[in-house]
C-alpha cells in the first residue's frame, strides 16, 4: 500500500465499540481474517462467520476503521468458561505502528482479564503463501503471560494460551 494513502487513511481513523456487527463491518473484518491469520482458518462466506460468533456470548467489538470505512482492525471480547476471551486482527499494512497495541488497550480499559489462543510456531502459511508469524513477541510486549502448560490442539491448529491480567 502506499505510504502517502496510508499515512492519509490513518488521519481519519475512527474508533467503534459495538455488540452488533453491520454487513459492512462483518465484510471487512473477513477479508482481513482472511488475508492475515492461517490459511487453514479462513471463512468462505458471512453464513460461516456467522455460525462462529452465534456460539460466543455477549461479544463486543472494537472496531479501526479507517476514511472511506475500510476496516483496518478488529479485536473482540467475549465470554467463554466462565472467563473473558479475545480474538484480534490488524490488517499488515497498519502493523507494527502501534495500532495493535492500542486496540489491546482499549479492551483492557474495559476488562480486568483477557484470554487467548496464540501459535507459538511458524509452519502454517497465510493465503497469500507467506508465512503466518508467531505473535507471541508482540503480546508479551503487551504484558500477557504465555501459558505454555496450556493448548489447543486439533487437526486444524496448533496455539498457546496467553493471559492478560490487570495488575
Amino acid at each position: 500500500m502506499d505510504e502517502i494513502f496510508k499515512s492519509f487513511l490513518l488521519k481519519k481513523l475512527t474508533t467503534l465499540f459495538t455488540n452488533q456487527l453491520s454487513a459492512h463491518q462483518k465484510s471487512g473484518i473477513i477479508h482481513i481474517w482472511n488475508n492475515e491469520y492461517p490459511q487453514q482458518l479462513q471463512y468462505h462466506s458471512p453464513e460461516e462467520f456467522d455460525t462462529y460468533l452465534s456460539k460466543l456470548k455477549d461479544c463486543e467489538h472494537i472496531i479501526f476503521e479507517a476514511e472511506g470505512g475500510q476496516i483496518i482492525g478488529w479485536l473482540m471480547v467475549f465470554w467463554r468458561d466462565d472467563a473473558k476471551w479475545f480474538a484480534m486482527i490488524l490488517d499488515s499494512a497498519f502493523q507494527k505502528q502501534g495500532l495493535g497495541s492500542q486496540l489491546l488497550d482499549l479492551a483492557k480499559e474495559r476488562n480486568t482479564q483477557l484470554n487467548g489462543w496464540a501459535t507459538d510456531h511458524e509452519n502454517y502459511r497465510k493465503a497469500n503463501g507467506e508465512i503466518y508469524r508467531s505473535p507471541l513477541t508482540f503480546y508479551q510486549k503487551n504484558g500477557f503471560q504465555i501459558l505454555t502448560e496450556t493448548r489447543f490442539e486439533n487437526e486444524i491448529l496448533s496455539s498457546v494460551k496467553i493471559q492478560w491480567n490487570k495488575t
